[in-house]
């Protein structure tokens, strides 16, 4: 698998989301090894699955191509991997956020790579272009989604027990060719990143309070 793909798998796991106490995101190390000798992303997720069940033995199941994750109080979703001639999507176990009761799924489609939530209280699913960080006061999330076909933008979202909802967004200019993020508190964002034909990495803090966010 390349570079680029365990890159976007890796994404903003330099900084560890809250999670129960016997689980955590895979660390970009961690990934490196698992797929080390994968046959391409869905396999890579696979063997990631595998890995964080270990620790989440009562959260989910495999059973083939079918993953169903245990909602709360009561109840399953089910995650059924697609097989097409234009399409090979599949679903891993990614992640669970105890604070905010929601499991992060990895989705693989062929050579692409994004992310969902599932909230377990009511089996809503969000869709993410890329690693979703959980933000220190529970209450928010951010996705840093650059690359060289991605939307090249910060994106910030409110968790709230009716959905998960996009609240700001940020493109910077000039743009930039790769970008990390982690929190540095509930209201500062501490990003990572390469402009578009630099090779020097850069560091810049961004408050959630700045006038230049978009907002829906």
């Amino acid at each position: 698998m390349s570079v680029v793909v365990l890159r976007r798998l890796a994404g903003a796991l330099l900084a560890a989301a809250a999670c129960v106490a016997t689980a955590a995101p895979p660390t970009p190390e961690k990934i490196a090894e698992l797929c080390a000798s994968v046959e391409g992303p869905a396999h890579c997720g696979r063997m990631i699955e595998a890995e964080q069940m270990k620790a989440l033995p009562n959260l989910a199941k495999r059973d083939g191509d079918t993953l169903s994750i245990t909602l709360f109080p009561a109840g399953q979703r089910a995650f059924v991997d697609l097989a097409a001639a234009n399409s090979d999507k599949s679903y891993a176990l990614y992640d669970y956020w105890s604070p905010a009761n929601a499991v992060v799924l990895l989705v693989t489609d062929g050579d692409d790579t994004s992310f969902s939530i599932l909230q377990r209280t009511t089996g809503q699913v969000t869709d993410l272009p890329a690693e979703p960080l959980l933000g220190p006061d529970r209450q928010r999330l951010v996705v840093a989604d650059f690359c060289g076909k991605c939307s090249n933008e910060l994106t910030v979202w409110r968790i709230a027990r009716d959905g998960i909802r996009r609240e700001l967004s940020w493109k910077p200019q000039p743009p930039w060719s790769d970008a990390s993020v982690k929190w540095k508190d509930a209201d500062t964002l501490v990003l990572q990143y390469t402009p578009v034909g630099g090779t020097e990495s850069r560091t810049q803090e961004r408050k959630l309070a700045a006038a230049d966010w978009q907002r829906p």
